[in-house]
């Protein structure tokens, strides 16, 4: 059998073993119980799927490692890439086989699982992406793909919404664009603003790979008693800050950043180094869970997300060494255009405030070359209306990344 009539097999497989809705007849998603996260080992699927699988679970391993590796291979991008997703979905021994065949970011440069979202990217060149702003819901949507395509069938990675607080402005991040809910197993974490809208706390619905978690009292004594229901994260786990400087003299000029990454080591950006690199979401978002829960017919899902649903412990994750602190890169001001410029290589167009590069601050104890120090680990900036692109490589994730970038959507005075 070519490998060509296999792909074609996994793709009219999809229905039945999961595969990308549409929304609207016309966009594509992960779909909630389906193409986001792998089958889990105990569901077992239907009878009907018992008999489509058959023929496949009993391949030899030899053949079905050669099978999912060419597979692999050849799907390179999205939404073709949905076939290793399936081939994942077929049974247990097809999943062992793909998730070993699968690489991270980091090696391949490719985003294939929902786990990819918080692996450190490539080394070399960035992931590139978009985002799309929605002023009348107050969402972001970040998409996997150079530009806004015409039909409208990018692969959407994340997506965040924005909730207005009397003392701070939260954005909670999901890996869909129709569930907020911090009770939902699509939950994925948030970024909540100070007052000023000068300082934003990055929190992970899981803990970082090789960190150390440390609870407050009034956290730990929250935590402890089990006062959290087990349907839903038990923690907040903070990973990262970012700090706008105050403009007291309001002069003209960018905003000056500020971010601070707990959760990756100042090490992980010197010669040999490794950022950490979780391989699987926690228990809450396995596979069983992955649904909405059931609410009130005919009441969004938004509604649990209350600010009794918001005093989940949070919890200090702290690197193994000092952590990561990133800074936006200085603009030159260029006489002609009267203006701030940085080079973005043709993938901004259009003059904003929120535009900005981020570089690496290290000091000089640290083995870190000055090629390095140089490189943009994270830009962002508008090429049109409520559409902006995001840019980010190692050691930060597509998650964290945007959480950064979200930062730069509210409303700081004070900063300009």
């Amino acid at each position: 059998m070519s490998l060509k009539s296999i792909v074609r097999e996994l793709w009219e497989l999809k229905d039945g073993m999961g595969s990308m809705s549409r929304r609207g007849g016309e966009r594509k998603h992960w779909h909630r119980k389906r193409t986001s996260h792998i089958a889990p080992d105990q569901a077992p699927p239907p009878s009907s799927e018992v008999i489509q699988q058959g023929r496949w679970s009993n391949l030899p391993s030899e053949l079905l490692l050669d099978i999912i590796r060419r597979v692999e291979e050849s799907e390179t991008s999205w939404p073709a890439r949905a076939v290793v997703v399936f081939c994942a979905s077929v049974c247990k021994s097809w999943r062992t086989i793909t998730r070993e065949i699968v690489q991270t970011p980091e090696q391949c440069g490719r985003l294939t699982f929902p786990i990819s979202l918080k692996q450190p990217g490539p080394r070399e060149s960035p992931i590139q992406c978009f985002i799309r702003r929605d002023r009348a819901t107050s969402t972001y949507c970040l998409y996997y793909s150079l530009v806004p395509s015409e039909d409208e069938s990018d692969k959407l990675l994340l997506a965040a919404k924005k909730f207005r607080r009397a003392t701070s402005t939260d954005f909670v991040v999901s890996l869909v664009a129709d569930d907020f809910s911090r009770a939902s197993s699509t939950y994925v974490g948030k970024l909540r603003s100070n007052f000023l809208g000068t300082k934003f706390t990055i929190y992970d619905s899981q803990p970082p790979c090789e960190s150390t978690v440390q609870l407050n009292s009034r956290s730990s004594r929250r935590f402890h008693a089990k006062q959290v229901s087990p349907r839903v994260p038990a923690c907040n786990y903070s990973v990262g800050t970012v700090s706008y400087e105050l403009n007291v003299l309001r002069t003209r000029g960018p905003r000056r950043m500020h971010c601070v990454m707990q959760s990756i080591p100042v090490s992980s950006i010197e010669e040999g180094g490794k950022a950490p690199t979780p391989t699987s979401f926690p228990n809450s978002f396995d596979l069983q869970q992955f649904s909405p829960l059931p609410g009130p017919k005919g009441k969004d899902m938004v509604t649990d997300f209350s600010s009794t649903s918001l005093s989940e412990p949070s919890v200090s994750i702290q690197s193994s060494g000092e952590p990561l602190v990133l800074k936006n890169k200085a603009p030159r001001w260029h006489e002609q255009l009267q203006c701030w410029c940085l080079n973005f290589r043709g993938r901004v167009t259009v003059a904003s405030v929120k535009n900005f590069q981020l570089v690496a601050s290290v000091g000089t104890s640290h083995n870190v070359s000055a090629a390095e120090q140089e490189k943009v680990i994270l830009q962002f900036g508008k090429i049109g209306k409520d559409i902006f692109t995001m840019d980010y490589r190692y050691p930060l994730s597509a998650f964290q990344a945007f959480a950064v970038c979200l930062s730069s959507f509210d409303t700081k005075p004070a900063c300009e």
